[in-house]
Order: structure tokens, then C-alpha cells, then sequence
């Protein structure tokens, strides 16, 4: 009798530890700040400021978010000069504007951006130009669906402004198009800030992804879209926990809003976010949320 009863209080205890262990993971959400440094405030979105998302609306997005500053990045720039111009708004609702000139001005330069010579004296007239909140910071987020297309003569003037006038590049590529990107630079890539966008959306294998951190010192990964990241649980899977634990001063969140939809799930989105990020140790969680974007662009 005195062997059944340990034997249940015992499974009673181990149970109910797992159980309480469960919800407190479950509960505990970081809270702190977020910068969300993937965000494109495109024409379809406000169009004017007659599209479906005006700046008040997704400035109050931020605010229920907790987004405390965002790269913004679209198309075309006017999208960015429009939150530039909302000091006053962005102010109140305790949002940073951190602009990059986007090499889109329609969706056709998506596919020849890297050798049309009129981007590169597009980006040069922007960067002339500034913003109301001060110079742009970086140029992208740009596309090579072909890394190849890396090599386009374009794409290798504008790598080296970047490492000559201290922007940050960010760029939706995979991994080939790193190197050969990287290669562009007086450097070689070892002073270029890149933001890889997606940390490569094609799902380069985590090895490949910290090979690449290794060889480059300015690397950083942004985890929109990143396939593998997240498990059943909304938690971090193993090898990313691992990895990111590993160099917590090496990547960034973004919502990359492409479309309205995202805009319509931003909150959803960036909750997801504070999902995983509560699964790791809090001054992990805070250097991936805020800190390393906040570094990046001077804003500690």
C-alpha cells in the first residue's frame, strides 16, 4: 500500500511540475522594447495617405506592438519620407525612424535593379536629399533572385558606397550572394554592415548561417520568414536556440509588412516574436528585440 501511494503522489508531483512548468514557459512573454528592422511602408499600404494603412493607423500598430524604432525601407521612398514627416505623430507614440533608400521606385526594378545605372544616380540623389528626420542610414532591402545577378555592375557600385559611406546594406538573397556581395567592398565584407533579410529566406542550413557570421563580422540575420525557426510551441527549435545563444549580438526581428496583409497582422506578427523571445535567457531576449538594432544605428 505504502509503495502504491508513493508511487501516485509521486506521479502526482511529477505531473503537476510538468504542468506548472508548461504554463510558466507558456507565460512568459518578453515585454520589453522592439525594434523591428525589416518594415516597408509601400505604396499599396498608404498610398498617399488615401490607402487602407495612413500613418496614424500604422504608427498605432507600432504603439500596440511595443515597436519602439523601425528601419523603414519602400516603395517608392516617398513611403519612408511620409513617416520621416510625422515627427510630430511619431513622437507620440514613441516610435524611432531609422530610413533606408529602397532601390524600387516601381515593382519592374525588382528584376534589373542590379544593372540599371538609373538606380544607382537614384540612390545618389536620395542620399543627397536626406530625410526629415536626418541622412538615410542604409540602402535596401533589395531582391537577387539569381545570385549571379550579384555581379551586375550596379550591384557592385552600390556595395561599395555602402562600405564607403558607412550604410547598412539589407538584402533578400541567399547565401552565394553574401559572398559575392561582400566581395564588392574595399574589405572584402570585413567592415560592411549587412542585414541579411530572412537570414536566408531559401533556408540556408544553420552551419552555413554561422559560417558566414564567422567570416563576416558585420553580418547580422534578420528572422522574418525564416523557415526552421520556430517549433510546435510558437518556441525556438534547438539548433536556432543553440545558434542564437551562441552570437546574441548578431540578429534582428522585422515584420517585413510587403504586403497589406501583414500590415492587417502586425500585432499578431510581432507577438509571435515575444513568443520566443520569452524562451530565452532575458538579456538574450532584449539584445535580439532592441539592443542590437538600437547599437546598430546609435540609438542606446
Amino acid at each position: 500500500m505504502f509503495t502504491l501511494f508513493f508511487r501516485k503522489t509521486l506521479t502526482c508531483w511529477v505531473f503537476g511540475f510538468i504542468s506548472f512548468w508548461s504554463l510558466t514557459a507558456l507565460a512568459a512573454e518578453y515585454s520589453g522594447p522592439l525594434f523591428d528592422a525589416h518594415l516597408h511602408y509601400n505604396t499599396e499600404a498608404w498610398n498617399g495617405q488615401t490607402g487602407p494603412h495612413p500613418v496614424p493607423d500604422v504608427l498605432a500598430r507600432m504603439q500596440r506592438s511595443g515597436v519602439k524604432a523601425i528601419v523603414s525601407n519602400s516603395r517608392p521612398n516617398d513611403g519612408t519620407i511620409a513617416l520621416a514627416q510625422a515627427r510630430a505623430e511619431t513622437a507620440a507614440a514613441s516610435v524611432t525612424v531609422v530610413p533606408f533608400v529602397r532601390l524600387y521606385r516601381n515593382r519592374s526594378d525588382y528584376d534589373t535593379w542590379f544593372r540599371d545605372p538609373t538606380i544607382y544616380d537614384m540612390v545618389l540623389a536620395e542620399l543627397a536629399r536626406g530625410t526629415p528626420v536626418g541622412p538615410y542610414r542604409g540602402i535596401g532591402e533589395f531582391h537577387l533572385y539569381d545570385s549571379a545577378n550579384a555581379n551586375g555592375a550596379v550591384a557592385k557600385k552600390l556595395m561599395a558606397l555602402a562600405e564607403e559611406k558607412q550604410l547598412v546594406v539589407l538584402a533578400h538573397v541567399d547565401d552565394a550572394a553574401i559572398d559575392l556581395l561582400m566581395a564588392h567592398t574595399a574589405s572584402k565584407g570585413q567592415k560592411l554592415r549587412l542585414i541579411w533579410a530572412h537570414t536566408g529566406i531559401g533556408g540556408a542550413p544553420v552551419k552555413r548561417v554561422e559560417a558566414l557570421m564567422v567570416k563576416y563580422p558585420g553580418l547580422m540575420g534578420e528572422l522574418s520568414y525564416r523557415p526552421g525557426l520556430t517549433c510546435d510551441r510558437g518556441d525556438l527549435c534547438p539548433e536556432w536556440r543553440e545558434l542564437i545563444l551562441k552570437y546574441p549580438g548578431r540578429f534582428l526581428i522585422g515584420s517585413d509588412t510587403w504586403i497589406n496583409q501583414r500590415w492587417q497582422t502586425y500585432e499578431d506578427i510581432m507577438r509571435g516574436y515575444r513568443i520566443w523571445l520569452g524562451y530565452l535567457p532575458p538579456a538574450v531576449a532584449k539584445k535580439v528585440a532592441w539592443d542590437n538594432g538600437a547599437a546598430l544605428f546609435g540609438l542606446n
